[in-house]
């Protein structure tokens, strides 16, 4: 849109420069119809910058506008994606929400100490031992043993299976109308004996 409109003022400009020298030549003619080229050039010549500053300011105004125009489209677009940014994040947060509920619950199920929910919640977003026991202002074996105690009360057999606990039924279609809620005692039992 952008190229489109600057070809069109450039014709624009260039055709109302073209327009203004025929209009001053014409009415230097009809004016004094005896004056000749030379008379002409010069009335031209001198003429020239109030054609130019006037094209300049025509041009200027066109440019201003369109602008005006596209900022005032950014604005209206900017309005939108904020409140549907609104709508997602408080559709989001009731999810988070739930979702943390549940896996506080489940991790009451498998009487986890806190620190061993700490270590469980880590795991899940990715961090490695090493960056779990920076974060935790502890040594590495310490997290590592705070991880098997994890698995062992879970009944799991690593950080894999872990993560497929809580993170199947959200990456697994909706069409199965058998499937359990998560935390559903029987539900983890079939998810550790389908991971094993």
């Amino acid at each position: 849109m952008q190229g489109w409109f600057d070809r069109r003022a450039r014709l624009w400009a260039a055709a109302a420069a073209i327009g203004g020298i025929v209009l001053l030549v014409g009415t230097k003619l009809v004016e004094d119809p005896g004056s000749g080229v030379k008379d002409v050039l010069l009335e031209l010549v001198e003429s020239l910058p109030v054609i130019i500053t006037s094209v300049g300011l025509a041009i200027l105004f066109q440019v201003t506008q369109r602008q005006h125009e596209d900022q005032m489209a950014l604005i209206r677009d900017l309005d939108v994606a904020r409140v549907h940014g609104q709508r997602w994040r408080a559709e989001a947060r009731l999810l988070i929400d739930g979702l943390g509920k549940a896996m506080d619950e489940q991790f009451a199920r498998w009487s986890l100490t806190q620190a061993e929910r700490d270590v469980a919640l880590l795991l899940l977003k990715g961090l490695s031992l090493k960056e779990i026991a920076t974060v935790r202002a502890t040594n590495e074996r310490t997290v590592r043993s705070q991880a098997r105690a994890l698995y062992s009360k879970a009944g799991l057999s690593g950080r894999a299976a872990q993560s497929a606990f809580f993170l199947e039924d959200l990456l697994a279609p909706a069409a199965d109308a058998d499937r359990v809620p998560l935390g559903d005692a029987d539900a983890a039992e079939r998810r550790r004996t389908t991971i094993q």
